[in-house]
């Protein structure tokens, strides 16, 4: 009876154990790397790609043998009258006689086999699908880069919500002491009610600012949680520290790594644009030639006045037809070179796009580095304004302590830090994503 009952708290335990939600566990890479293979968007650019591959299949399919049968079935319930002159039945010139030719019911099979011989459209079709594909695959690269830069920017925004809340409740407490020790002090006639009241409207918008970033924190977790392709709701805990993180950001190195522009998706995608429209021009012109096609087929018939065609004595008659279509576009009252015209035209629009985009991705190589820069720089600015302003808040804390300061002095102070505290944080978090946009359009990343 004690064995049984082990063994039934085993199995509760080990139910209960499974029954647990996951907790997932992250540093930035592998944040990245889980997003790659589980985001939702990453999934469908996978499906993408065996997509165009069916489609490339489906193509060339469409200039093999293609088989089809058919089977044709006649019941007429009126069988058609004919008109026959009477002499030839012995009657009198001028007269008809009505008969009636066939039987009512008729069953027929037929097999038929076609061979595309000669197309035009169909040869630049399949040579079109090597560009279809490598466009289908640079749309997943693509896609791979935003998913990147979209779990790299969620990353930071938890870590940032996390910092906040943590500033703040330090600074939530500092001030409540304020606000005891300057209570204490005007209770005992040794102080004045405005000191009071300034540092109330500080701790109220401190403890506004610390139930935001609660809530925020929240939020930018069931993001970066989305962002993965799990759900928003499960348990995320991330492994490393805003500071820690923006220091394996700062590499000036990237900013003198020579650039590639054909590694550039957008730049690849633009290239694909030209293969589509020259391809597209190069099926406009040759729907202009004549195309040739085979066929031969292979039937059986059956008549009879009822429906007897699976009896074992049915009379079956066999046919068989070989031929060839040959189909010569000759006027097309100018259809054909209009539409050869409008996609040259298309050509030319995608060979000046891609001169465009070659100058808007040099540009917004130039503007990333600049911006990455900037972001370094800020964030040595910053942290030595926070250092600066803790000073300050500082030197007026014992100032206002030995009533030298006044309170709108000390409020002053205090929230010159809180801005530089914001200030320091954000500035972290720009540094990762300007790299994350620089290593983004130099693509030397995936």
């Amino acid at each position: 009876m004690r064995s049984y009952f082990l063994f039934i708290l085993v199995l509760v335990v080990t139910a209960t154990g499974f029954s647990q939600e996951k907790t997932y566990s992250f540093t930035l890479e592998e944040a990245v790397a889980f997003a790659l293979e589980n985001n939702y968007s990453a999934i469908n650019a996978d499906r993408d790609i065996i997509d165009a591959q069916k489609q490339k299949w489906e193509v060339i399919a469409s200039g093999l043998p293609q088989v089809s049968g058919t089977v044709n079935y006649q019941n007429q319930l009126k069988l058609p009258i004919s008109l026959i002159p009477a002499e030839f039945f012995g009657g009198e010139v001028g007269d008809f006689e009505e008969v009636i030719f066939g039987v009512p019911q008729t069953l027929t099979a037929t097999a038929t086999l076609r061979q595309k011989i000669f197309d035009g459209t169909y040869i630049v079709g399949v040579q079109a699908t090597k560009s279809f594909l490598s466009y289908s695959a640079n749309t997943k690269e693509k896609t791979q880069l935003d998913v990147r830069k979209a779990v790299t920017e969620a990353y930071g925004n938890v870590l940032l919500a996390r910092e906040s809340v943590a500033i703040f409740e330090k600074n939530k407490a500092n001030l409540e002491k304020n606000l005891f020790e300057t209570t204490k002090i005007y209770e005992n006639g040794l102080g004045d009610e405005e000191s009071v009241e300034q540092l109330q409207i500080t701790l109220s918008n401190v403890d506004n600012q610390l139930k935001n970033a609660i809530r925020l924190e929240e939020i930018t977790l069931q993001m970066l949680n989305l962002m993965m392709g799990i759900d928003i709701d499960a348990p995320t805990q991330l492994e490393e520290q805003l500071d820690d993180l923006t220091q394996k950001q700062m590499a000036f190195e990237l900013v003198d790594d020579p650039f590639n522009i054909e590694n550039n998706v957008d730049y690849k995608l633009a290239i694909n644009l030209n293969e589509q429209r020259f391809y597209e021009w190069k099926q406009a012109k040759s729907r202009a030639l004549p195309s040739l096609d085979a066929f031969i087929n292979y039937g059986s018939s059956a008549f009879g006045d009822r429906s007897t065609f699976l009896n074992s004595d049915q009379q079956w008659f066999d046919f068989s037809t070989f031929g060839v279509d040959l189909n010569i576009p000759i006027f097309s009252s100018l259809g054909r070179s209009a539409s050869t015209q409008r996609a040259k035209i298309a050509l030319e629009k995608a060979k000046t796009q891609l001169e465009e985009a070659e100058a808007q991705i040099r540009l917004q190589v130039e503007r990333a580095k600049s911006d990455y820069i900037l972001a370094i720089e800020q964030y040595n600015t910053s942290k030595d304004n926070l250092a600066l302003a803790e000073r300050i808040e500082n030197k007026n804390q014992l100032k206002y302590t030995e009533g030298i300061a006044t309170s709108f002095e000390l409020r002053q102070a205090q929230t010159q830090l809180y801005d530089a505290q914001q200030g320091y944080l954000q500035s972290m978090v720009d540094v990762i994503n300007r790299k994350t946009e620089l290593e983004t359009v130099m693509n030397n990343k995936l």
